[in-house]
């Protein structure tokens, strides 16, 4: 097998035992990044220093030294979060010069952990989009069907993963953005509970909606990286809990007996992709023949989370994007006088889909509409989160399709937004309500990936990636 098509956990474990260098492994991630990515395009630079860290770990190993799991691992890392010395644009050409000062947390965490970091991964720009093509550095293609979109916003990092271009990555999610295009591109992707892992270091879309998590071929992969980057950060004040492991989860056969498995209600009507939903549903009986309890659950605030996401990540993405002005950092398009540098600037950097999402959570902030419709999106979505309380009263997990369709021919959307949010339509209610979810590959249609997303309780995601890693060995 090419060293590239490896689990971390395969890797790994070829690593310890001497079958298997760094250096090798790079060497055949880089291979295939030379290979496919000028038409693939999941990454936006690729690192000159890769090989050399490769030595580096191989000669640590040779000399005795106990490694850390992760020790050798090529990750690509997504171009909103910070990498020192690297660019970090967030796939807009207002920061395309930008270069990180600092490292993220995540980032800092895995290079203690040994990790790799290949290159950084291309996105939608600043997270706004549901499949990489809104990115500045060009469209980013499915790895499994090239006329395809990978999802977005983390395509890239999701792409990278499905091409074997590096063993897992990093992504961020604010209403679906790791789990989306893990179930399209055929990978597995996890928002952690919001908090879990710090923010810092990451660029802002929604501060109280993002959420840094891992992308890699299998969950018990994502569950050794997400080890890694997890816990409490001083720099991040939204970040809480102590560390965990998860190894014990995956290091044994997992089971799911007595597990209530909730499946909603108004999850499952009309406008579903029929072969999404027959691919799902048959992963959930599957889990049940290994000892799962079905049971039914009713989310009733569901027909109002795209409304109260649309109001609030907006409102959210205007403040935290009006730093950008061409004074501090990034693109400075010049002007006569100061008000007219602040319009070029950002009139020439932010694309259409940021421009739009600007103008919208400007206009719902403004006086006269603030309390009409962000106020009430608040509201609605405290509601959402109970309905959630409510649900894990009665079950452990729910489950539901991850997107509602199979990738889509690239530009069969791109006009369309109201059609464009609609993919995320299953996926941005974990994000309103803080909960951990994951998405798993569970079948295809038409050879197109479908993606199973398991939502857990806040804080038990142990709960969720032992459910995710028995339902990829059924």
């Amino acid at each position: 097998m090419n060293p590239s098509e490896l689990t971390i956990l395969e890797a790994a474990k070829l690593m310890r035992e001497k079958k298997l260098t760094a250096y090798d492994l790079v060497s055949s991630c880089l291979e295939r990044i030379e290979a496919d990515n000028g038409e693939i395009n999941a990454l936006v630079s690729v690192s000159k220093t890769a090989l050399d860290e490769a030595k580096a770990i191989d000669a640590r190993r040779s000399s005795g030294e106990d490694l850390p799991m992760l020790a050798g691992i090529p990750l690509a890392i997504k171009d909103n979060i910070m990498v020192k010395g690297w660019m970090a644009s967030a796939g807009s050409r207002i920061l395309e010069n930008h270069t990180a000062a600092y490292d993220a947390t995540v980032v800092a965490q895995l290079r203690a952990q040994g990790a790799i970091f290949i290159g950084r991964a291309n996105m939608d720009e600043f997270a706004m989009g549901s499949s990489s093509e809104s990115c500045h550095f060009g469209v980013v293609r499915n790895p499994v069907d090239r006329e395809r979109v990978p999802g977005g916003s983390s395509g890239g990092s999701a792409a990278a993963v499905a091409a074997g271009f590096a063993l897992g990555a990093l992504g961020s999610d604010t209403g679906g953005s790791v789990r989306q295009p893990a179930s399209l591109c055929g990978v597995t992707g996890l928002k952690p509970t919001y908090g879990r892992v710090s923010r810092y270091g990451l660029i802002a879309l929604a501060s109280s909606l993002d959420q840094i998590g891992p992308l890699a071929k299998t969950a018990a992969d994502v569950a050794v990286i997400l080890s890694a980057i997890e816990g409490n950060d001083p720099k991040d004040a939204t970040s809480s809990g102590p560390y965990e492991t998860y190894l014990p989860e995956i290091d044994t056969e997992p089971s799911v007996e007595g597990v209530r498995i909730g499946i909603p209600k108004e999850y499952f009507l009309d406008g579903m992709d029929e072969r999404v939903k027959a691919s799902v549903m048959y992963a959930v009986r599957q889990l049940e023949k290994k000892g799962a309890k079905i049971v039914e659950v009713s989310l009733p605030t569901t027909e109002y989370a795209l409304a109260v996401y649309y109001l609030v990540m907006p409102a959210e993405a205007s403040s935290n994007l009006a730093r950008f002005d061409g004074m501090r950092y990034g693109l400075s398009a010049g002007g006569a006088t100061l008000q007219e540098t602040y319009e070029r600037t950002r009139g020439e950097g932010f694309g259409a889909e940021a421009k739009r999402r600007i103008m919208l959570g400007t206009y719902v902030l403004s006086k006269g509409y603030y309390d009409a419709y962000y106020r009430k999106a608040l509201k609605a979505r405290e509601r959402i989160r109970l309905d959630f309380e409510d649900a894990f009263k009665v079950c452990d997990v729910i489950a539901s399709p991850t997107s509602p369709t199979v990738a889509w021919k690239i530009g069969e959307k791109f006009g369309d937004p109201l059609t464009m949010y609609l993919s995320d339509i299953y996926t941005i209610s974990a994000n309103l309500a803080g909960i951990p979810a994951i998405s798993v590959p569970c079948g295809t249609a038409d050879g197109l990936p479908v993606g199973l997303q398991l939502m857990g309780k806040p804080f038990d995601e142990k709960t969720l990636l032992r459910v995710a890693c028995t339902q990829q060995k059924t």
